[in-house]
């Protein structure tokens, strides 16, 4: 494990800015703004908070002002109007004073060790990157087929592993060195800040550079996950931009589109099977399926899905315990 050496004792500490995107979510910001003021630093650096307010309303604002006022941890307030994920990332980087920049998404909520794991790993492992993982937590029980799809968990790794893969890289829990950001760019292209994709793409052009990023398991953050996930059309839907979002990315060449083709044979002639046997498997294997549809369209130029939605999701909460509750039927 890493540890100080007494050079590193005289030097000024480091500085982490954590950066929040949030778009008319005031509840949960709230809690993660609380979780984010309580991080243990074991005295080894400093850190302050960017909230970039993506609704031009400025619907966050007054629960910034709130917490900022009983904390004394340092929390700045930004606005991007116009409504791109990708712009309000870059806005948060550009008002950013820290050595090292931390991304979590506004419905997502740390442990308050979770800083510290983030920061000893890039000094453990000299990393320009750290990522840890995103675990779901649900306030209502999900369906059985989601639970045994595993459709809406992502995959771990031991700390330590070199990340490579940019299907496995995100920005809902991730440090970044200050040093890989070029200031003459857009780090997040705007072409992706209402699809989606703009995380991977990113991250595309960082491994390109060279740039070393490993994981952290034990810098653990969990994601709220309302009951409108648990929608088929939800999941269908996000296939289908993840393969349009990686058709946009790159130009596919004629072995990719071919084993996307071949792919969307084998996965569409074993569904009736599936369906017949086993759900969970069902659907597993229809997101990929429609992932490869969607990349196979968007390369001859159709997009069934145009954007993600930029509505909230429809969740309650309650300051008590954030009961959340749904507002539609889950189908």
């Amino acid at each position: 494990m890493w540890s100080l050496s007494k050079a590193d004792t005289n030097k000024k500490k480091d500085h982490i800015s954590v950066c929040i995107c949030t778009y008319k979510r005031p509840e949960l910001l709230q809690r993660l703004l609380q979780e984010v003021c309580n991080q243990k630093t074991e005295g080894l650096f400093d850190y302050s908070i960017v909230v970039v307010d993506n609704d031009d309303t400025k619907s966050a604002k007054n629960t910034v002002i709130s917490l900022k006022e009983s904390h004394q941890i340092g929390i700045h307030y930004f606005c991007e109007t116009k409504q791109n994920i990708s712009l309000a990332r870059n806005k948060a980087i550009k008002e950013a004073q820290g050595d090292w920049i931390v991304f979590i998404d506004d419905d997502e909520f740390p442990e308050e060790n979770w800083l510290f794991q983030l920061y000893i790993t890039a000094k453990e492992f000299r990393a320009d990157g750290v990522l840890g993982p995103v675990k779901p937590h649900f306030r209502v029980e999900p369906p059985e087929w989601i639970v045994k799809g595993k459709l809406l968990e992502r995959r771990s790794f031991a700390t330590g592993s070199i990340m490579k893969d940019v299907r496995e890289m995100r920005s809902g829990n991730v440090l970044l060195s200050r040093k890989i950001i070029n200031e003459k760019e857009l780090p997040f292209d705007p072409r992706f800040g209402r699809t989606g994709g703009e995380d991977t793409d990113f991250f595309t052009r960082r491994l390109a550079m060279g740039c070393f990023f490993v994981w952290c398991d034990e810098a653990i953050v969990y994601e709220t996950v309302p009951p409108e996930r648990f929608k088929r059309a939800y999941l269908l839907k996000r296939a289908l931009l993840r393969g349009i979002s990686t058709a946009k990315r790159k130009r596919l060449d004629i072995f990719n589109l071919f084993k996307s083709l071949i792919a969307v044979l084998l996965y569409t002639s074993a569904l009736p099977m599936l369906l017949m046997t086993s759900h969970h498997y069902f659907m597993r294997y229809l997101i990929k399926d429609c992932d490869h549809i969607g990349k196979l369209l968007a390369a001859c130029g159709v997009e069934l899905v145009k954007e993600r939605s930029f509505e909230p999701d429809k969740i309650m909460t309650r300051a008590s315990g954030l009961e959340v509750r749904s507002t539609e039927a889950i189908l």
